[in-house]
């Protein structure tokens, strides 16, 4: 009993602690407005501040949301499916397949542009499979062996976005925005097509918690009990590329966040899916969009894209985290 009230009033916690991010966020640039004068223009009466604010900022502030919270409920399906602490879906290539299949649609093919996460899932869902193909041996996943797969994925299909944007020139600048991991001119428009599929598969990845509890344990184990390990890995599986895949289709590739954010929450609220799953789509929230307001901060009046700060707070935790699980993991 203690311990739930203990992880309640961490959730509590954190949801405050995105409240006050949200609103630093609304009041970060050259327009700032008061939250009486936020309420009142945009429940009451037309202001043209809070319309500008509403049309300009809102739409990113919801994006980082949504695309943060889908990379971190990513992270944790894959590292259940995995059994490997280090999954990330940046570091084992499924971001960059998706982002290396957004732009072979932008560019190859660009009247079907509006299915652009859809391409992306299947260019998500193929570096996946590329990976869980090449890491397997001798009947199991070698942990070490999905991390480093993972990575020479990941480089293959970054070096093939480089290779046709270079190979483009000017015609290519457009299309590489799609991969930049910048939210700055995002709209309501692209914020309708994140929410379409990341919200249903989010709730999909809920209902999937006591599996994944299963699915960390042995699989001997786990057969045991009942479950079919071959299908509930799978399906896991998809559900975490597809919200990967979904998210780097709209905000570009994020590296880090889907490996970090589990880790803080597994440290907050436990292991078990049932917490773990939904306050890491609040702490995944939380972090992306401190990355995105940071980013408009640090070097105000320029930008540093929220992948970028990622990158820098992520980069130093994952050789933590894996000089940690080397006695683990690099058998």
């Amino acid at each position: 009993m203690a311990k739930t009230i203990q992880r309640l009033l961490i959730v509590v916690l954190t949801c405050g602690a995105l409240i006050v991010l949200f609103a630093a966020a609304v009041n970060t640039g050259t327009l700032k407005v008061a939250p009486s004068q936020l309420f009142s223009g945009l429940f009451i009466s037309y202001d043209d501040t809070v319309a500008t604010i509403f049309d300009l900022r809102f739409p990113r502030i919801f994006i980082a949301l949504l695309g943060g919270a889908a990379l971190a409920v990513s992270g944790v399906l894959l590292q259940a499916v995995i059994r490997n602490p280090l999954a990330d879906p940046g570091i084992i290539g499924i971001n960059a397949g998706a982002g290396f299949a957004s732009i072979c649609v932008a560019l190859f093919a660009p009247v079907l542009f509006y299915f652009t996460p859809l391409f992306a899932c299947l260019g998500g869902i193929l570096a996946f499979l590329l990976v869980y193909a090449l890491s397997w041996r001798g009947g199991s996943l070698l942990p070490i062996r999905i991390i480093l797969v993972g990575i020479a994925t990941g480089a293959l299909f970054s070096g093939l976005s480089a290779a046709f944007s270079a190979g483009t020139g000017g015609v290519m600048s457009g299309v590489a925005k799609l991969i930049d991991a910048n939210i700055t001119m995002k709209t309501w428009s692209d914020f309708k097509t994140l929410a379409a599929y990341v919200i249903p598969f989010l709730l999909v990845a809920l209902l999937c918690a006591k599996r994944c509890d299963l699915l960390m344990l042995e699989d001997k184990t786990a057969r045991s009990l009942g479950v079919d390990v071959g299908k509930s890995r799978l399906f896991i599986s998809a559900v975490a590329v597809v919200l990967a895949s979904i998210s780097s289709a709209i905000i570009g590739p994020i590296s880090f966040l889907g490996l970090i954010v589990p880790h803080c929450a597994r440290l907050l609220v436990g292991s078990h899916h049932r917490w773990l799953i939904p306050y890491s789509c609040i702490l995944g929230a939380f972090m992306l969009l401190f990355a995105d307001t940071l980013g408009r901060v640090i070097a105000a009046p320029y930008e540093i894209s929220a992948a970028v700060i990622m990158s820098v707070i992520g980069g130093p935790a994952f050789i933590i985290l894996l000089l940690k699980a080397r006695d683990t993991y690099g058998q």
